[in-house]
């Protein structure tokens, strides 16, 4: 596991934790939902690529 990962998933954290306090404090708070929606998805599609990765690291390890 690369620490880049870790660092990516925590930079789109902050952004998405920044974005949702500015547009609840604005009165949008559907905005600030989707957004915190979006981010989930966005770290989701990372992590399911790097669970991917994995797998196909352990395939290729017992020749399946």
């Amino acid at each position: 596991m690369d620490v880049d990962l870790i660092f990516k998933i925590a930079a789109i954290g902050i952004l998405v934790a920044v974005l949702n306090q500015l547009l609840i404090r604005s009165g949008r708070e559907e905005q600030a939902m989707m957004t915190t929606l979006a981010g989930l998805v966005v770290v989701l599609m990372i992590l399911v690529q790097e669970i991917s990765d994995l797998f196909e690291l352990i395939k290729t390890l017992f020749h399946f």
